[in-house]
């Protein structure tokens, strides 16, 4: 029973949102409310929503402050330079300007962070899409695919959190992942390349040199008043000091973000009445992105203390019939599809994947075969309403929620393939 409501709550939820019948928001909210009700649990479920709250409540903070930091960079103009050198070279080509997409988005996202990919990536490259008219669309689909593989790297989440549950040693898991890795950022760049032909047909190729200027005329008398083009250098030694300590990861990225903040006004805007300013000209963008994370700190809430999400996990592992068993690590691969997508990694990994290599064992399969296979379904993971910083991402490009997951999926299905055929190639997978 609760299985079966589990996964109607989840289903619900995705018609709901794209179809356009609820704003995200609000179905993340009401949605599990309702199938809680309907799960008999009444009052308990305000404790169970508080609980989710809570356990997204640092990421809450960290993405508040990382839009702040990163605001006062784009308002005091230390990604101009960027901007502008990146219309030059590509030479208002939006082929040229794809392909780079998926090449800085692959190389951001070595730092494991969903967040900081967003943040760097769509504050350099928002402002050429913009004026070269490219679609955002094809911005947050690009992002997103590179940093679905490139999270699979040993520092990222998921694999993190196999390496811990099955006792596995980072190098281990990571080696037979790198192939699959290496032909499915190739393939994001071919896809990118795909795109960017048909942006170079609909748009043509536009004078750098006039979108340079474009840039410039279209920059209004409050914006240029808080550009600060001596402190660039300072600033962007201050950018790098912050990503560089979030990659270390010896300081919670919250407290990172805080600090850098603090630091940003103090060099940049030391008047308290331009400081105030320059933060609420950045509170609306940051406050659209935290009320969808604490929202699905309530969805996710729900899920997990009602006991849904293991009863999915025990469902999910009990599909699968004995006979199928020398099969079993291409099951455990396209079970972490809805695994991942339907539950977060922690109920995933933590709950599941400890079923999955038992069960696997009976057939002859090691923890790292188990282990690895367990990963490949993070070609969809990104997608699931239930990862944090999607929201970042969808706020920033402006792109509907719904579109964006129908549109990702499809070129997702190559990252997936890509995965097991060479996981299969590497003997990972053994059929």
């Amino acid at each position: 029973m609760l299985a079966f409501l589990g996964y109607a709550m989840v289903i619900t939820f995705m018609v709901l949102i794209m179809s356009k019948k609820m704003t995200a928001f609000t179905a993340l909210i009401t949605v599990p409310v309702v199938f809680g009700l309907l799960g008999g649990f009444g009052l308990e479920l305000g404790e169970f929503a508080l609980t989710g709250v809570k356990s997204v409540s640092s990421t809450a903070a960290m993405l508040l402050f990382a839009i702040l930091f990163f605001g006062i960079m784009i308002s005091a103009g230390v990604f101009d330079p960027l901007v502008n050198a990146t219309l030059k070279i590509v030479k208002g080509d939006p082929l040229k300007v794809l392909v780079g997409t998926a090449i800085l988005a692959a190389i951001v996202s070595l730092d494991g962070d969903g967040s900081t990919t967003t943040m760097i990536c769509c504050s350099a490259l928002i402002p050429v899409y913009k004026k070269l008219d490219i679609k955002m669309m094809y911005l947050a689909a690009i992002i997103i695919m590179q940093n679905s593989i490139m999270n699979l790297i040993p520092w990222g989440g998921p694999t993190a959190r196999v390496m811990a549950v099955l006792n596995l040693d980072g190098g281990a898991i990571f080696r037979p992942l790198i192939p699959g890795m290496i032909l499915a950022v190739i393939y994001v760049i071919f896809v990118a390349y795909y795109l960017g032909l048909k942006e170079r047909k609909r748009l043509g190729v536009k004078n750098s040199e006039i979108a340079v200027d474009e840039i410039a005329a279209s920059i209004s008398a409050e914006e240029a008043a808080l550009k600060r083009p001596k402190l660039i250098i300072v600033n962007f030694i201050l950018t790098i000091i912050v990503v560089a300590t979030l990659i270390s990861g010896k300081i919670p990225a919250a407290i990172i973000f805080e600090i850098g903040t603090a630091i940003a006004l103090l060099i940049n805007y030391p008047k308290l009445k331009t400081q105030r300013e320059i933060i609420e000209t950045n509170a609306g963008a940051a406050m659209q992105v935290l009320i969808m994370v604490l929202a699905a700190g309530v969805f996710m809430g729900i899920l997990t203390e009602t006991k849904m999400a293991e009863a999915i996990a025990q469902n999910l592992v009990a599909l699968v019939p004995a006979s199928m068993g020398k099969h079993f690590g291409l099951i455990t691969a396209i079970i972490s599809i809805p695994g991942t997508f339907f539950l977060s990694n922690d109920a995933f990994y933590f709950g599941v994947l400890p079923v999955l290599a038992q069960t696997g064992a009976q057939f002859g399969f090691t923890s790292l075969q188990i282990g690895a296979a367990s990963l490949l379904g993070q070609a969809f993971h990104l997608l699931s309403p239930l990862v944090a910083f999607i929201y970042l991402l969808l706020q920033l490009t402006g792109v509907d929620m719904g579109e964006w997951q129908r549109y990702v999926a499809k070129w997702a299905i190559g990252i997936f393939v890509i995965f097991v055929v060479a996981a299969v190639a590497v003997g990972i997978i053994p059929l």
